[in-house]
């Protein structure tokens, strides 16, 4: 008989290594009380007990023998009984999942009181105020979690009480009060649902288990997971621990510590701390707390101790560690620890410090920072003037530069950013229900909490511009304004700037200057601690990776960027947007040609133009690869559009001959579906001449820069492919013009030949191409319009966005590679055309070349090089130093 499946870990059975099983929190929990560290004891339900839940819509049938059994071990433990009626052991209920989602899922703290126990609590206690502030905090939790009572109704009695004693803050509210208000919330809940609001502590643990799984597919639990890409299949944990109370006087209270400035990188203690108050009330933000530093004053002992553990706790993970701890009159305890979410800027400069410092490899550095992180920094920066007067100042809690119109809650800020506004969201503070706003806001503003608070902690991980604390104004969600302390009143829809960097909000949009990584990653010269980490990150990720990084550029001015930005050649140059501005006659004048004489003459003007563009760009690129595509694109769309053109002719007193030959041709040419229609190879095979005016016009550039002394390496690449006969007739043609240039110029001319694979018939006839071709390049933007079958602009203005809010698409297959359909064709293109060309050299230059997810699985695929815009080639460089080192380290910053 197989053993049963072991569903309940205590705290001192698990260790970090079981993180998938335990959850983060679990896990950390238990590593903590593995390393001997004040852990008050518990116990985790496992992730797979969630899984099975999630799965059946009921618990394990072993699970409540397993809870159960653990319940008796931590009463054993603690010398006291769960809800007992003179001196209880209350417990608090947390999810944890194995990557951190702060606050999206389900808490509810001191499981065990009841109308018995809260007496035996306040005897036990001295405290009869702490007794009853304690209980009315479970029934309100209880309620609103577990039972589905509108939180509202709790905050209004809450408000109500407050008002009637003219008091600010709940803390203030005196035991009559609470008793009275616990009391009107239990007829809340039964209002509400009809039932009583259950005084069997077992009962209690046994729903808040429960409720935690349920959460895992809550709303806000969902969105977050779908924005950190988050697997919908992992499940959480519950941790189950014995209370440690942070409200029982000026000897207690509760704090969030960091081990490094999670804001900055900087080194140090970080953190806040709230005297005689419960964990909760600092995440929260609805109290102001101090500084860590303050509790050296407050309680040295337990300061002393708090940074001795921190120390051990960094050295120990040899990371930042976010650290939640409570002082119960003088002892302290350590709650939880986790790897802590950090802002870009921090990531880069704790990974460097940590390297320095001995603590981690440079290649574990590298795996610490990411391309995401690294192309935030090189966003803009406002140019803040020294007579610019902020309207307030708080807490830089994320950095960075945002503008937006003010917004006063989540839904607003969700329907206008959808509808393409800027929106900053401006709350007190935020909670859970938040997300959705803050997702869609381009930052955050809270005039309470620092850099614990929800609003903190949650921007930062998502690369939010954030400020918090701002106290000096005064916000009105009812009015839909913030009032600042010099009474300047911003109403829904000003225009403000947020400063994240500085901690600063001003009144409308502050110009913006480029940013000091941008600017060092094109100088290569460190101008501070985190240009300098970043520049050694993308020094070490060159050593590492194997994949080559190049650019899609067309144009000397953008060659001359991207070899700054470190492109090792240019793997895309789109020949059509050398004909747009006032080239465009020339084209139409092709395309109007009645005879081959007109047509040639059109080409012939055309030629020494692109002839110089090439120049230019070999130029810039001297010495690495140029890869050159021919036209690609349908002639029409270098045609007037139809509409403008029959309303001209339609108006004009005296119709212009030349616009009737206009219209006639865009009609004349005018296709159902022009992407699938005359572009590409199939415009080579049917227009006349214009495949020898590109090629030559390739030729003899590099002829000319060979004889300038430069060292030119073009490459010419015909698009669209879908059978090896149309490559055949368009490669001899590409020939017959290169031996004619060099028999013209004495210049040598064997350049490569090769084709851009974007339609799924190339990839699975690759074999048969590449005896052909000289190089495939991956075209993932067609490719994955033509195995989708459908057209990026239409489907991504359309129900793309639908698509990923149901779950349809993780991520957008425009924007990340789709791995199980496009990029298996890829796979198939790579293997099928080695096999019959082994010197054949494979890259991909679309936008999915400086996608991070997807360089990694190009890597995987064994492509020797990516191309994107020359702004994502730093993140693709980091991107392909990191694929070099997967599965021999990981990072689980997450």
């Amino acid at each position: 008989m197989n053993a049963p499946i072991k569903y309940v870990y205590a705290f001192g059975e698990g260790g970090r290594e079981m993180a998938g099983l335990l959850g983060g929190k679990g896990a950390g929990l238990a590593e903590m009380t593995r390393i001997g560290l004040p852990v008050p004891p518990g116990f985790t339900v496992t992730t797979e007990a969630c899984r099975t839940f999630l799965t059946s819509g009921a618990e394990p049938p072993e699970l409540a023998g397993q809870v159960s059994g653990a319940l008796a071990g931590l009463e054993r433990a603690r010398g006291r009984a769960l809800g007992a009626p003179d001196d209880p052991l209350l417990v608090s209920v947390r999810s944890g999942a194995r990557f951190s989602m702060p606050g999206m899922m389900e808490t509810i703290l001191d499981i065990g009181l009841n109308d018995d126990s809260v007496t035996g609590l306040a005897k036990a206690s001295g405290r009869e105020r702490f007794a009853w502030d304690s209980y009315r905090r479970l029934v309100q939790m209880f309620g609103h979690t577990v039972m589905g009572v509108d939180g509202d109704l709790f905050q209004e009695a809450i408000a109500a009480h407050r008002e009637k004693l003219s008091v600010a803050a709940d803390q203030d509210l005196d035991v009559g009060e609470l008793v009275a208000l616990t009391d009107e919330f239990k007829e809340i809940i039964r209002r509400a649902t009809g039932e009583e609001f259950p005084q069997d502590p077992a009962e209690q643990l046994h729903r808040a288990i429960r409720a935690v799984f349920d959460s895992w597919n809550g709303e806000r639990a969902r969105v977050y997971r779908h924005r950190e890409h988050i697997p919908e299949d992992l499940g959480t944990a519950v941790n189950v621990q014995a209370m440690v109370f942070g409200n029982l006087g000026a000897d207690s209270g509760t704090g969030v510590a960091f081990t490094r400035d999670p804001a900055t990188g900087g080194r140090g203690v970080y953190g806040d701390y709230l005297p005689d108050a419960q964990g909760e009330d600092v995440v929260s933000g609805v109290r102001d707390a101090v500084p860590l530093a303050e509790l050296k004053r407050l309680d040295p002992a337990s300061y002393l101790e708090l940074g001795d553990h921190l120390r051990t706790l960094e050295n120990h993970y040899r990371d930042l560690c976010d650290v939640e701890f409570t002082v119960e009159r003088g002892k302290l305890w350590i709650l939880q620890t986790r790897v802590g979410k950090r802002t870009a800027q921090a990531a880069f400069r704790i990974a460097r410090d940590l390297r320095e410092e001995g603590r981690i490899t440079a290649d574990e550095a590298l795996v610490r920072v990411d391309g995401d992180a690294l192309t935030r920094l090189m966003f803009p920066r406002f140019d803040v003037r020294p007579d610019d007067v902020p309207l307030a100042k708080g807490v830089p809690a994320s950095p960075g530069a945002a503008v937006g119109a003010v917004v006063f809650d989540s839904a607003t800020a969700h329907r206008r950013a959808a509808a393409g506004e800027q929106v900053v969201l401006v709350r007190r503070e935020t909670t859970p229900d938040d997300l959705p706003g803050m997702i869609a806001a381009q930052a955050v503003l809270t005039s309470r909490g620092g850099k614990t608070s929800h609003a903190a902690v949650v921007a930062r991980g998502m690369g939010k511009v954030c400020v918090c604390g701002a106290e000096s104004l005064t916000v009105d969600p009812v009015a839909r304004r913030l009032t600042t302390a010099t009474g300047v009143v911003v109403s829904e829809g000003d225009t403000v700037s947020v400063d994240g960097t500085a901690g600063t909000v001003h009144l409308g949009a502050l110009p913006l200057t480029a940013s000091d990584v941008g600017q060092a990653l094109e100088t290569r010269e460190a101008t501070g601690e985190v240009t300098a980490a970043v520049l050694d990150a993308l020094a070490h990720a060159d050593e590492v990776r194997r994949l080559e990084v190049r650019a899609n550029a067309d144009t000397p001015e953008d060659a001359v960027r991207a070899r700054a930005l470190g492109a090792e050649g240019i793997g895309l140059c789109r020949t059509e947007h050398m004909f747009l501005g006032e080239r465009r006659a020339l084209v139409e004048a092709m395309i109007l040609a009645r005879d081959d004489e007109a047509r040639a003459d059109a080409l012939s003007a055309l030629l020494p133009l692109q002839r110089n563009d090439f120049v230019g760009i070999l130029a810039a690129m001297d010495g690495l690869p140029v890869t050159i595509r021919l036209l690609d694109p349908p002639l029409h769309e270098f045609l007037p559009d139809r509409t403008e053109l029959a309303v001209r002719l339609a108006t004009a007193v005296h119709p212009d001959p030349h616009d009737r030959a206009l219209l006639a041709a865009v009609e004349r040419m005018q296709e159902q579906n022009p992407m699938l229609g005359l572009r590409g190879v199939r415009l080579a095979l049917a227009v006349p001449g214009l495949v020898a005016m590109q090629v030559r016009a390739i030729a003899e550039a590099v002829a000319q820069r060979r004889l300038d002394g430069g060292d030119p390496r073009a490459e010419i690449m015909i698009p669209l492919v879908g059978t090896v006969e149309e490559l055949r007739l368009v490669r001899a043609e590409t020939e017959r013009v290169l031996g004619e240039v060099a028999a013209e110029t004495g210049a040598r001319l064997d350049l490569p030949i090769g084709t851009m694979i974007e339609l799924p018939r190339a990839a699975l006839t690759a074999g048969r191409i590449a005896e052909v071709a000289d190089f495939f390049s991956f075209g993932t933007n067609d490719l994955t319009q033509t195995t989708w079958g459908l057209s990026r602009d239409d489907a991504e203005a359309s129900f793309v966005p639908l698509y990923l809010d149901e779950g349809v698409f993780g991520t957008s297959p425009f924007e990340t590679i789709d791995q199980e359909g496009v990029g298996r064709l890829v796979e198939i293109g790579v293997e099928a055309g080695r096999a019959a060309n082994p010197r054949l050299e494979t890259g991909v230059c679309g936008e999915h070349g400086g996608d991070p997810e997807s360089v990694h699985f190009f890597h995987r695929a064994g492509l020797d090089y990516v191309s994107c815009s020359p702004f994502r080639i730093p993140a693709a460089r980091l991107e392909a130093g990191r694929a070099a080192l997967t599965g021999t380290l990981t990072s689980d910053t997450r």
